[in-house]
């Protein structure tokens, strides 16, 4: 451990080392059905989300990886995000598409966040603070940013094989999302530190 600690990441360990003895405290809570916690921004970019998630920890898939490359992925520093998941199970099957959950968002006024929340959101809450939650995702409606193919697309959290995923997802108005989904909108923003 200290020569994790004394290395050349020990920064990153360190941070990972605060996190899990964090995890005991429970930094969310539930009404009705929708799940609320707050995170702040850090001022990483996309590149530096991706060498900081991408450890045997985490994993970072390809699209995900061209969104955070995106010039459209921008970074703020000390943002106080208010969030609310929505959770999937609110919707019947046939009304869980994207523009349902983006329509029942905006009749609870909630805003679209920064697309930064999704890499803020995996770093704050492991694979079993995701399952205490009831969900096995979080996908984060922000502004839907490019891929290098071209196709538009929204970042999730995933928990499951084998670590703490970040996903990108087609955003299109039709996309079906199951129930073990979460829908992530800001409720406010509240003013940098």
């Amino acid at each position: 451990m200290i020569q994790k600690l004394s290395g050349e990441s020990g920064n990153l360990w360190a941070e990972h080392l605060k996190k899990m003895l964090r995890e005991g405290v429970r930094r969310w809570r539930e009404e009705d059905g929708v799940i609320y916690f707050e995170v702040t921004s850090n001022g990483r970019t996309g590149l530096e989300w991706i060498e900081y998630l991408e450890t045997p920890v985490f994993q970072v898939d390809k699209w995900a990886k061209d969104v955070l490359m995106s010039p459209d992925f921008k970074p703020t520093n000390g943002v106080i995000y208010r969030i609310a998941v929505i959770k999937g199970t609110l919707f019947s099957a046939s009304d869980r598409i994207t523009k349902k959950i983006r329509a029942e968002a905006k009749s609870r006024k909630l805003e679209k966040p920064n697309a930064e929340v999704v890499c803020l959101i995996r770093d704050a809450f492991s694979n079993e603070e995701l399952k205490a939650m009831g969900l096995w995702e979080i996908v984060v409606f922000h502004d839907s940013i490019r891929d290098s193919a071209g196709g538009p697309r929204l970042l999730a959290v995933f928990r499951g094989f084998g670590g703490r995923w970040l996903h990108a997802y087609c955003d299109r108005p039709d996309v079906f999302w199951f129930s073990g989904c979460g829908f992530a909108f800001a409720v406010s923003q509240v003013s940098s530190n």
